[in-house]
């Protein structure tokens, strides 16, 4: 199959930075779709202008009906990091495809702070949530974001600032590449740099000595979760998620999800994790909302419903906890919906649901444990262990 789309990426200096190859392939267009920024950039070319349609999804569709004809979308920098290549990918047959990539602007802002790539988190906020940087804000680390807009920088110069990295050092570069190229520096704590809407953000995050520290492995302070009380203890959440196996865009059940902590700790541990999380009570749904976003994971799915009844319909899980309304039919339920090789953890703390998990070990195996955890704490002018009420944890994988 002859490729008939050709999908380029361009940077500020236009026509001139692309390779002669290149080149040729955009001035021979039929089609040439992309921004108006793109648009400007190659100006002069005879071929028919297409805008970025509205809804953006409109693509595929609009592209579909260009099949046959010599077809360019352009698109900033490398089309596959971040950007439109990798959505039309996944819709049209790659065979159909050719990419033509041009340096990122990751690569261009990490060359300008000198910073080798293979030490710095790469992110986007572009048309995303912003809050969900705040998962990777960690002392010494280096990340390079592409923004939504300019008051995006501003905006993680507070969540930095909060969360006590006020000293961290942040760089943002505007039209990188092109004879306009800007750059504004500064103190996160001190930021007030008015930039363009089209910005790439670096951040050398310093955290001072109270500064929060919030890592991406599971465990993190139970008194960073608003709740109510009623919540997977830090010791036994890490356990849990060890179980779970957290993996790169896999998609978590969290069943009784109450304040969200299992599952706000899933979408932390692995890149692109998501979750869903079902609660039947609205306030604890509000604490599970508010956890997600103050911890850097606003993606967080939180349905209103009753298991099992609630559960037809969602997107099939790589792994299930059930944390509240465990039962027989509830389990039956997760357990027809996992995917193959997916995890299924259950914990349980009262005597009756402690039966029904003894039940289930007995009819499908698995692994059984009883996690005990006791905290120092004051007792009068002395210390003494302050017991939990034991958790019993049933786990078993999906073959």
């Amino acid at each position: 199959m002859t490729p008939w789309l050709h999908i380029v990426g361009i940077g500020e200096d236009g026509l001139s930075g692309l390779t002669p190859a290149t080149r040729a392939v955009v001035e021979a267009a039929e089609v040439i779709l992309g921004g108006a920024r793109h648009h400007t950039l190659t100006d002069g070319l005879d071929a028919r202008r297409i805008a970025w349609p509205s809804p953006f999804d409109a693509l595929i569709g609009t592209l579909a009906g260009l099949r046959g004809q010599r077809v360019v979308v352009l698109a900033t920098g490398d089309p596959l990091w971040f950007s439109v290549g990798a959505k039309i990918g996944q819709a049209i047959d790659p065979a159909e495809i050719t990419y033509h990539p041009q340096l990122s602007a990751f690569q261009l802002a990490a060359a300008r702070m000198g910073w080798s790539m293979a030490d710095v988190e790469t992110l986007t906020v572009h048309g995303r949530p912003v809050e969900q940087m705040i998962a990777f804000i960690q002392p010494d680390a280096r990340l390079l974001i592409l923004t939504t807009g300019e008051e995006t920088p501003a905006q993680i110069a507070r969540f930095l600032t909060e969360r006590g990295f006020g000293a961290s050092r942040m760089s943002v570069f505007a039209n990188m590449g092109g004879d306009k190229e800007e750059r504004f520096e500064g103190l996160a704590k001190e930021w007030q740099h008015d930039v363009p809407p089209f910005n790439t953000l670096a951040v050398e995050c310093i955290a001072a000595p109270d500064a929060a520290l919030l890592p991406r492995v599971p465990g993190l302070a139970d008194e960073l979760f608003q709740h109510d009380g009623t919540m997977t203890k830090r010791e036994v959440r890490a356990v849990t998620i060890a179980k779970l196996m957290p993996m790169r865009g896999a998609l978590l059940w969290d069943i009784g999800t109450g304040c969200g902590s299992v599952a706000v700790e899933w979408m932390r541990s692995a890149r692109y994790a998501r979750a869903i999380g079902i609660e039947p009570r609205a306030d604890r749904r509000a604490l599970a909302a508010a956890n997600a976003l103050a911890l850097g994971v606003p993606r967080l799915e939180l349905v209103d419903g009753l298991v099992p009844q609630v559960l037809d319909g969602l997107e099939a899980p790589d792994a299930v906890f059930i944390g509240g309304g465990l039962s027989e039919e509830t389990y039956d339920a997760a357990w027809s919906a996992l995917k193959p090789l997916g995890r299924l953890v259950a914990n349980a703390v009262t005597l009756e649901s402690q039966a029904v998990l003894l039940g289930l070990h007995r009819k499908h195996g698995g692994d059984l444990v009883q996690l005990a955890v006791s905290r120092a704490e004051p007792v009068g002018p002395r210390t003494g262990w302050r017991p939990f009420m034991p958790v019993t944890q049933w786990s078993l994988v999906k073959r």
